[in-house]
Order: structure tokens, then C-alpha cells, then sequence
């Protein structure tokens, strides 16, 4: 069944990790999406675990849907072809910084006149009103320019990323959204329009909406940062065989589990019986909470919890995930077999649809694969795409 973005065509001229899974999003939604790429090909390819030069596992994950086009933007006859192909599509989505784009002759002022419906949308550093702008960025420099490092050390003694690419794929997720709405707005105008995504703002937005905290004021009427969740006993709970996830949260959820554990007395406690209370004095409720699990298997407590209404689950490891009973059920991961990769495991679409229902039309492609084909699909003879794929024959 077709996506929701099924006859949508865009023209993805992002590499790396932010862009693709912006794209990604869009393509597994239907979209048709054109993956140009580089001679050399996405920095991707090479990240991870491969079976064959180029089709590492990271570009796996973050590419199916796609397919792979090969131009040289160095080139006059590979920027000309982007802008032949930028007359048919409905998006234009790409992750260099503007000015690189202007140099291009690849700006929404250069494409617009000719496809005036186009929504062209940039996810790059930095806002180019501020001194940033021509800075470049990444997932780990983003971070450490949020406050994110601090926010860990309050945790772990000392500044750290946070243990996967999150301000890519957040601001990824945020670019991807942000086009949807650009054509729900061309739908009801029949107007394009350029759109940016820059990430220091991008992740910044999602940061701070917790630990802004006291500095929410002016003048600030207490510290920044989220107490619970800056404390370094939040986390997975050791128990006699492993560990656990508990969220205790609500009056009622801390009655019970209060109750559970024989201290009914702690229920009316001031320290824990409201959430001002609770939140004031969190590191002596999250010791407790240490000590208690700490005498149980994983299994005792979470019938114990299950029984009392208290939010809880094993915590998986990456590998066991795989293997989780609910994932199983749900079909999340699939294998299938890849043409060239042999047998892999996929990454399932998350949201289910009653209409529309979305699903993966396409493996993630070799190296320029489709180049012929999309070149042909978008307007090209068979003498400009020779002389365009030449190189790669």
C-alpha cells in the first residue's frame, strides 16, 4: 500500500547522519526519494560493520527506501543536473551550510523562479542570522554547545555525550516534520517556500524544555537543570539478577510501592508524600530505591510491581532486545535478504496506519545503482546520462 507521501519526489542532497535520516523519514512515508550522492559516496558507507566496501551498517539503516544517484557537485555538468532535476521536485533537502549552496548556484533563489511549488529545506549548523552561521557542525559539537555534556556530568562526574547520535537524529526528525508541513501548507496555497533547520536551535528547543528549569524566570528563582533527572541514582536498578526499569512517579504510584515494600509510613512522609517533596529531596528517595531493589531478583519485582500498577520492565541490552517478547509480537526487526549484502536485519517502520500504511519498498541501494533510471525519470536523454554516469561505467 502506498505511504502517506506516496507521488511526493525529493531531491536529497544530504550526507552523514542528520540529513539521511531526515530523508529516511520521508522515504519510509512513501516519498520517492533521490539519494545524490558524491563519487567518493555518503561518509556512511564506511561506518560500521560491512560485508562489502561501501555498504557499512550504519548507511544500512539509514538509507533503505533511497535510491543512490551519483553527481559531482564539483563539477558544471553534476550542478546542472541538480538544477534540471530541482524543476521536477517536490523537495529539495539538503545539509550544507548556505553559503556552500549560494557558491553552488544551488540556493532557493536560484531554484525557486523555475519551481516555484518546491519546498526546499536546509538542516545545517546554525542560524544564519547569528555569528555562527558559517561554523560547521556535528552531532558531538552540537551536543557540547546545548550544555549537553554538563547535563550528563552532574551524573557521571564528568562532562560526557550522551551514547548515540541524538542531536542528529532530533533535529533529523524536526527536518522531516518541518517539510511534511511545508506541503500541507503548498497543498493549501499552492506556494513552495524555503525552510531551515539548524541544529544548535533545533536541539537546543528540545534541551532545554527540561533543564531551562529555574532560569525559566528572570531573574532566576532557582538553579538550571532538572533535578530528577541530572541525579546519579537515576538509572536501570541493580537487583539480586540484574537490572530494572521503574518509574515510580504519581502520589498514587508512590502510595503503593510504599505500601509494597512494607513502609506505608514513607506515604506520608513530607519528603516523599507530594512531588515538590519528593523532587526536593530526590537523591535520598532515589538511594532508597537502590537499596530496596537491590533485595529482589528482576522477575519477584516485576510481579510485585505489575500487581501494585507501578510502571516497570527489564532492561534489555542491545542484543536481548532483538529477542524481546513484545518486539517479536509487534514484527519490529525482520530479516531479509539484501542482493548484494546477503542476509540482514532490518529496523521496522513504528507507527501503524489505518490508511496509507507505509512499508520498506526498497533495500538501501549500492553506489550510484539507480543513476540511470533517475536521471531517465527526471527528464534526461540517454546521451546526457551517458556522458553524466560515464565515469562510474
Amino acid at each position: 500500500m502506498p505511504g502517506p507521501l506516496d507521488g511526493i519526489r525529493v531531491l536529497d542532497l544530504t550526507s552523514n547522519f542528520m540529513g539521511p535520516y531526515a530523508s529516511l523519514l520521508l522515504a519510509d512515508m512513501g516519498a520517492d526519494v533521490a539519494k545524490v550522492e558524491a563519487p567518493a559516496g555518503d561518509t556512511t558507507r564506511g561506518v560500521g560493520p560491512a560485508r562489502n566496501p561501501g555498504m557499512a551498517a550504519i548507511f544500512l539503516h539509514l538509507n533503505r527506501n533511497k535510491r543512490s544517484l551519483v553527481l559531482d557537485l564539483k563539477t558544471t555538468e553534476g550542478r546542472d543536473a541538480v538544477r534540471r532535476m530541482a524543476r521536477r521536485a517536490d523537495v529539495l533537502l539538503h545539509s550544507l551550510r548556505p553559503a556552500a549552496m549560494r557558491r553552488l548556484g544551488l540556493s532557493y533563489a536560484d531554484l525557486s523562479e523555475d519551481n516555484p511549488r518546491m519546498v526546499y529545506c536546509g538542516c545545517f549548523g546554525f542560524g544564519q542570522d547569528g555569528p555562527y552561521a558559517a561554523k560547521p557542525a556535528y552531532d558531538d559539537l552540537i551536543q557540547a554547545a546545548v550544555g549537553m555534556p554538563v547535563l550528563q556530568s552532574r551524573k557521571q562526574g564528568e562532562p560526557q555525550y550522551v551514547a548515540t547520535a541524538v542531536a542528529d537524529r532530533v533535529v533529523g526528525m524536526a527536518a522531516s516534520s518541518a517539510v511534511a508541513m511545508a506541503l500541507l501548507h503548498r497543498e493549501r496555497t499552492g506556494r513552495g517556500q524555503e525552510v531551515e533547520v539548524p541544529m544548535f536551535e533545533t536541539f537546543a528547543h528540545f534541551t532545554m524544555g527540561d533543564h531551562l528549569y529555574g532560569h525559566t524566570f528572570s531573574p532566576p528563582i532557582g538553579d538550571w537543570g532538572y533535578a530528577r533527572m541530572m541525579n546519579a541514582d537515576r538509572r536501570p536498578y541493580r537487583t539480586l539478577d540484574g537490572y530494572l526499569g521503574v518509574n515510580v512517579y504519581t502520589d498514587r504510584h508512590w502510595q503503593r510501592f510504599f505500601a509494597a515494600v512494607g513502609r506505608p509510613d514513607l506515604a506520608v512522609d513530607p519528603r516523599f508524600a507530594t512531588i515538590a517533596g519528593r523532587t526536593e529531596n530526590i537523591g535520598e528517595l532515589y538511594a532508597f530505591l537502590a537499596e530496596v531493589f537491590a533485595t529482589r531478583s528482576t522477575d519477584e519485582w516485576v510481579k510485585i510491581l505489575e500487581d501494585a500498577d507501578i510502571p516497570a520492565i527489564r532492561m534489555n541490552t542491545p542484543d536481548t532486545l532483538l529477542d524481546d517478547p513484545h518486539m517479536t509480537a509487534v514484527g519490529f526487526f525482520a530479516e531479509t535478504d539484501h542482493p548484494s549484502e546477503g542476509r540482514l536485519r532490518t529496523i521496522g517502520i513504528p507507527q501503524r496506519w489505518s490508511e496509507s500504511a507505509p512499508e520498506q519498498r526498497h533495500r538501501a541501494p549500492r553506489l550510484g545503482e539507480h543513476s540511470a533510471e533517475l536521471l531517465r525519470e527526471y527528464g534526461f536523454d540517454r546521451s546526457e546520462i551517458e556522458i553524466l554516469t560515464e565515469e562510474r561505467s
